[in-house]
Parts: structure tokens; C-alpha cells; sequence
């Protein structure tokens, strides 16, 4: 359920003095002191005083069995980020370790990012790096999000849904490494009661609905374990499960399965004291109970990553189905808190015995994984690494790899070695060959087959790997060994999005301009560089274009706007001698497209040039059209309109179609100069249907007179159609 209390300093005395650790509560204290002052005035969203928020911050991670300082740094957690207290002022006042564990929570609010994609990566890499240092940095950002997944109820439905997406793909999936099991089952249940509240709630009132009938079942059931283990001198402790929500919804909807195939829904727990014993348990309850075929897994020989360690087996009693646990008392410490459990059931780990912990190697390779990602791609590649569904598979000399779900061939070329993933040449699973897109299962055993003088990870391999690992080793060879070839793939990459997205510029030197920006923002050296990270794959230019396309317009608007100041300043303020007024602007400097050859009388439009003034065309001139619909240079276009009595010659091209007979152009020509019109081309060539071909330049004063020596070239006997061409 939804925690509606509001827990204040006596609560967190009263979980302090509940504990049997033994906290330096002066030190707690203090700090409280310093978080309620700083934190004075200040209120949630609910309407409770702020300073409830770290307070139940502090006792989630009480209830952990965290230390002192742990403690300290909950109840301040906020403060650098919210307040005017600085992280100098806490080193002095409570020590470096503190400082260390506030600054790893507090977001990077002083940078700027391009979007918020880009903020959310950099803070989870910021949060990554400092749990490296401090694996109480994430115990308390855990805890943090926990109590604010409680309190949900009070945000925004679209804040509920993006906090909701963040816990599900980040904070739950890290609980989960970290092998914090009651964390993570209950953030995941809190975030699905917001991304899909149907299936939350008909899941509840499923469970609610069996509740006393499944009592009864499980209270039944281990009176019976219980009796019978003790016909064998044997007193485990036995407690009853209930799966979890959002557990039971994978099943069910993620897996396709229904509700009665689920056969852990209802589960057994066994803590005994050595692992032979759990062997010796595994056994009378299979003696007293029928095991359902292929349902046993045993992770005490093969541990989960996160060093999860338990018998699983599904048996049935009398047609219902339930799941038996069996575990050590060390494993079910370890099951419950994970890395936490060295806090709460033992003497305490130092921050060094943390960082060589086989629980956070996962860390340390993340963060070496994503070191050359950015923002969407960190994003990617993180929710990747911390897949809580994992295959293990085994090397032919029975080495286990553990990967995400879903893991190539490739990628585990790559988690063996780097030099393997680069030299392979194919490969076989369980003795036949498979290509190397093959999604591997668990037990499989993998047998990569490597050349000497191999030619090294094709491109094609990017899209199959899954793990960021490969993929960040593919590009490093690809970075390494071929530079040149990685330009020139970047700088075509770079031309075919820019035609795509109509991103065009009328010199060289203003398309370097541009680039150079960008290669500023991206934290290249060169040009060069940014193309060679383009063509190896560290940079993903279409996830770049919404930024670039942005840039491109504010640009082009810019531009647009000196250009047109420079036109202003040059037309001479006296009477208009040109055809075209641009905007209000007397005399301003203009050119005839040649796509469209506008007349006086056409619709036009202008477009600002560099350097040649403003060029006009007919408003439904093609080119015309596709530029005016492209955001980035809609800028450029302004309004022009014909002045009045100018007299102007306008060149003009015709094209008349007609039954190719002879004499043709020399009725054409002669209907021309009886209507006093200069001619200054003609060319006529037959056409394979029978039909002849005209084109024609002439000058005239308007539309209106063109539309005149159109109707009267359309008499010539034998003309087909006469129509104006953009020649």
C-alpha cells in the first residue's frame, strides 16, 4: 500500500533506539538540526513539511541497518541541491564521508544539456561514478526514490509516468544488482500501479480475492513440512511468499501465461544453517510433495550476478501448485539486503572491501562501458547492462558468462576478451555451427572461432551486438584502425542527413562555420574528428538532428535578418526603378529565378540570398513550395509584390507541342515577329510519338501579355498545347 504518514524526528529517534546497532545519535541528531533549518519554509506537494521526506529517507535505510554517517547523509540529501548550504560547510561539520554521499545524490543543476534525455544520462552516470567510490551513495538514492514512489499520488499524471518509467528502467533493475529484493519488488509494484493501473489493480483484487483460502493453503502446508522434518531431528525456520505484483504481471502479460500456469504465485521458504542441508531439505521435499518437471533451479552452484543463492523447486499438493525456497541464513540475508546485509548482519565493510565486492563489478563496467556514450545512447546502454533477465552460458572449459537476455554470439566473443570478439570468424553452440546473430540460452555451451590474421569486427556487427560492452569494443577498433575510412563514412553520413532534413548552405565557408559549432558543442578537436566518431558509431547523428535542425534555424533566422538590414541600408531612398519592391524596400537588389521566370502579374515570393540580394519566384514555383514548408528556411522568405508602371522586358520560355509536319518553326517564328515580340532562341526536334517539340525565348512586358502571344501561337494549325517552361 501507499504510505499516507508523515514521520517526524520523534520517528526517527523512536527507529534509531529500535535497532541494534549502535548509532552516534548526537552526530544524527545535528544533523537533523542542519536539514531542518535549511529546509525551514519549505513544503511538498502533499502539504507535509519537507523535512519529512529525508526523515523517511533516514529510516528506510535505518531499516536497512546502514551506519551513522549513511544516516547523516539521508537526512541532508537535499540540501546542496535546494538550499544555500554548500558541500564545504558539510565536510567541516560532519565529515568527508558525508560530503561525499550528498554531493553523489545531488543532480548536475548547474550544467546546461540539449535535452532532457542528455540530463538524465549525465546524472546517472554522475550517481554511477560516485557509487563506485561509495556504494552508500546508491543505498540512499534508492531509498530517496522509494519514499518518493510513495508519496506519487501527489504529482502530475505525467510526472507520475515519467518517475514511474525512471524507476522501472534505472532505480528497480540497480536494486536488483545490488540484490535488495524488497526495494526492488516494491518500487516495481509502485511504478506499475502508474504505467498501467488496469492490470495493477485486477492483479490485487486476484490476490485479494484468494487471500484467506491461500492463508490457509500455506499455513497448512508448512505445519506439514515442519512435522515431517522433525521425524528427521530437523527445526528450519519456514515462512510463507506472496510473488509480487508486478512479478505476477510479467507472467501474465509480458510472458503470456494465465494465472493458474503461474506456479510460484504462492512460494515456501526453508532457512536451514549449511548448505548441505539444503540438499538434505531439497530432498523430503520432493519425497513429500511431486515436483513439477523442469521448474528446479539450483543458484547455489551457480549464483546470480548479483550472488543471489537459493534452491527454487515447484511442487504440487493435491493439484495446487507452489514454489519451495531453500537457503542458509547467510544467503537469505543476502537475498533480502544484498550488498546491504554487510551493514545490517555483520561488522561492516570498508569502502575499499566495497569496490573489489564481486556484487559491483557490474559497476565498475558500466562505467567503463560508457565512457564514449552520450545522452540517448548512455540512456540505451545503461537500461541494457541492467537487464534483470540474464542468460548463462558456458565456455568450452566450463567458464560461466553471464549476459542480458537476448546476447549474441558477438557479445559473448567480446565478454571473453577483446582480442577474441575482434579475430572471430564464426562460431558454434553446443558443437554445430550458428551464425553469429544467434541468441544465445542458458547451459548453452559457446566455442568462438577465431582467425590469426582475422580482418578484424565488420559494421553490420553493431546492429547485432546487444551489449554496450561489444558495441563500445567494435568502435574502438573501427576508431583505431580505420581513421580514414571512418571521415569519409562520417562526412557522407553528415551530407545524407543534411539533404534528408533540407539543411543547406549557399557557401563553403558558411557550411564550416556551422560544423565548427557543432564540433564545439560535441567536444571534438576537429572536423575530422567529429566525422571519424560519426563513422565508427560513437556518434549517432539522427539522434543529433533535432539539435542541429534547432541551430540551423535560429541560423537562418539570424541571417535573415542581417541580410535584410544590409538590404535596407543599401537601396537608395528615391523613386523605384526596379520591377519588384521587396518588403517596403525601394530599389532593393533583386534576381529572376530561372526555375520559374516570374512575370508582372504572377504571384511571387522572395527569398534572401547571400550576397545576390533577394531572389523572386512564382509563389507556386516547386522549389519555391519545398523550401517554404521547411522549418529551417522559412525565415529566409519574404513578402515582394510588382511596382507599378515599370517598364521592364521580361524574358520568357514557351513550349509548344505540335504534329511534327514541315514549315512548323517557320509559322512559329513568323506568328512571332508579326506580334512585335524580340525572339532569342528557338529550337524544335521531333518526338517519337509523331508529335514535334518547340521551345522558344521571347521578351515580353507581363503575364497578361504573355497570355496574349500564347492564344495566338495556339492557332498555328497543328499546335497541340503552349505552355510556359522554367528553362
Amino acid at each position: 500500500m501507499i504510505q499516507t504518514k508523515i514521520e517526524n524526528h520523534d520517528d526517527l529517534i523512536a527507529a534509531l533506539k529500535a535497532s541494534d546497532k549502535d548509532y552516534d545519535i548526537e552526530k544524527i541528531e545535528r544533523a537533523y538540526e542542519v536539514a531542518d533549518k535549511a529546509h525551514g519554509g519549505q513544503v511538498r506537494r502533499s502539504g507535509d513539511p519537507y523535512i519529512s521526506h529525508p526523515v523517511s529517507v533516514a529510516i528506510i535505510l535505518i531499516g536497512m541497518g546502514m551506519d551513522t554517517d549513511c544516516i547523516c547523509a539521508a537526512l541532508l540529501h537535499d540540501v546542496v541541491e535546494d538550499t544555500a548550504v554548500t558541500l564545504d560547510e558539510l565536510k567541516k561539520a560532519f565529515g568527508a564521508d558525508v560530503a561525499v554521499m550528498v554531493g553523489g545524490v545531488t543532480k548536475l543543476t548547474n550544467m546546461t544539456f540539449s535535452t532532457k534525455e542528455e540530463q538524465q544520462a549525465e546524472n546517472i552516470r554522475k550517481m554511477l561514478l560516485a557509487m563506485n567510490e561509495d556504494i552508500r551513495v546508491i543505498l540512499i538514492k534508492l531509498a530517496d526514490r522509494l519514499h518518493n514512489m510513495r508519496t506519487m499520488q501527489y504529482q502530475t499524471p505525467e510526472k507520475q509516468r515519467s518517475k514511474s518509467h525512471e524507476t522501472m528502467e534505472i532505480y528497480a533493475p540497480i536494486a536488483h544488482r545490488l540484490g535488495i529484493r524488497s526495494i526492488k519488488d516494491e518500487l516495481e509494484d509502485l511504478a506499475l500501479r502508474y504505467l498501467d493501473p488496469v492490470a495493477y489493480k485486477e492483479i490485487e483484487e486476484r490476490l485479494d480475492m484468494n487471500k484467506k483460502e491461500r492463508e490457509e493453503f500455506i499455513k497448512s502446508v508448512q505445519k506439514r513440512i515442519l512435522d515431517r522434518f522433525a521425524e528427521y531431528g530437523f527445526h528450519p525456520h519456514i515462512e510463507g511468499r506472496v510473488k509480487s505484483i508486478y512479478g505476477i504481471y510479467r507472467k501474465i502479460y509480458v510472458k503470456g501465461k494465465s494465472f493458474e500456469e503461474i506456479y510460484d504465485i504462492y512460494a515456501v521458504r526453508l532457512i536451514v544453517d549449511t548448505t548441505n542441508e539444503c540438499y538434505n531439505a531439497l530432498g523430503i521435499i520432493h519425497d513429500m510433495f511431486t515436483p513439477i518437471p523442469n521448474r528446479f533451479k539450483d543458484y547455489i552452484s551457480t549464483p546470480k550476478p548479483n550472488q543471489y543463492q537459493s534452491l527454487h523447486t515447484s511442487v504440487l499438493d493435491h493439484g495446487v501448485p507452489f514454489e519451495v525456497q531453500i537457503r542458509t541464513w547467510d544467503m537469505h540475508y543476502t537475498a533480502e539486503y544484498g550488498i546491504a546485509a554487510h551493514w545490517k548482519y555483520k561488522a561492516g565493510i570498508s569502502k575499499g572491501d566495497v569496490k573489489s565486492d564481486k556484487q559491483l563489478e557490474w559497476v565498475r563496467k558500466i562505467i567503463e562501458s560508457q565512457q564514449e556514450a552520450e545522452g540517448e545512447d548512455l540512456m540505451r546502454n545503461i537500461r541494457t547492462d541492467l537487464s534483470s533477465d540474464d542468460v548463462f552460458v558456458f565456455t568450452p572449459k566450463g567458464d560461466v558468462k553471464n549476459l542480458p537476455a537476448g546476447s549474441t554470439i558477438i557479445d559473448f566473443a567480446y565478454a571473453i576478451h577483446t582480442a577474441v570478439g575482434n579475430k572471430m570468424t564464426g562460431a558454434k553452440v553446443d558443437g554445430r555451427i550458428v551464425p553469429l546473430s544467434y541468441e544465445l540460452k542458458t547451459g548453452e555451451i559457446v566455442e568462438i572461432l577465431t582467425a590469426k590474421n582475422g580482418t578484424g569486427p565488420k559494421r553490420g556487427w553493431l546492429e547485432i551486438a546487444k551489449t554496450s560492452e561489444a558495441r563500445n569494443k567494435i568502435r574502438g577498433w573501427f576508431k583505431r584502425e580505420r581513421r580514414d575510412e571512418n571521415i569519409a563514412a562520417g562526412k557522407a553520413v553528415v551530407e545524407q542527413e543534411f539533404k534528408r532534413n533540407q539543411i543547406r548552405f549557399d557557401t563553403e565557408e558558411g557550411y564550416l562555420a556551422f560544423m565548427d559549432d557543432l564540433v564545439r558543442r560535441q567536444h571534438k578537436d576537429s572536423l575530422d574528428d567529429l566525422y571519424a566518431s560519426i563513422g565508427y558509431g560513437g556518434l549517432v547523428l539522427s539522434h543529433l538532428m533535432p539539435r542541429i535542425k534547432d541551430a540551423y534555424a535560429k541560423q537562418t533566422s539570424d541571417f535573415a535578418a542581417q541580410e535584410l538590414e544590409k538590404l535596407k541600408k543599401a537601396a537608395a531612398p528615391k523613386k523605384s526603378n526596379t520591377p519588384v519592391i521587396v518588403d517596403g524596400i525601394v530599389n532593393c537588389q533583386v534576381k529572376f529565378a530561372k526555375c520559374c521566370n516570374p512575370l508582372p502579374g504572377d504571384d511571387i515570393v522572395g527569398f534572401i540570398t547571400r550576397g545576390y540580394g533577394v531572389s523572386v519566384h512564382k509563389r507556386d514555383c516547386v522549389n519555391a513550395q519545398a523550401s517554404l514548408n521547411d522549418v529551417a528556411q522559412k525565415e529566409r522568405w519574404i513578402k515582394v509584390r510588382w511596382a507599378e508602371d515599370v517598364p521592364v522586358d521580361f524574358r520568357s520560355s514557351l513550349q509548344i507541342i505540335a504534329t511534327d509536319r514541315d514549315g512548323l518553326a517557320m509559322d512559329v517564328t513568323l506568328a512571332i515577329a508579326n506580334l512585335r515580340v524580340p525572339l532569342h532562341e528557338i529550337t524544335a526536334r521531333g518526338l517519337k510519338n509523331g508529335n514535334a517539340e518547340v521551345l522558344l525565348t521571347i521578351s515580353t512586358q507581363g503575364k497578361e501579355h504573355l497570355d496574349t502571344i500564347i492564344q495566338r501561337l495556339k492557332k498555328i494549325p497543328g499546335v497541340i498545347s503552349v505552355e510556359r517552361s522554367g528553362k
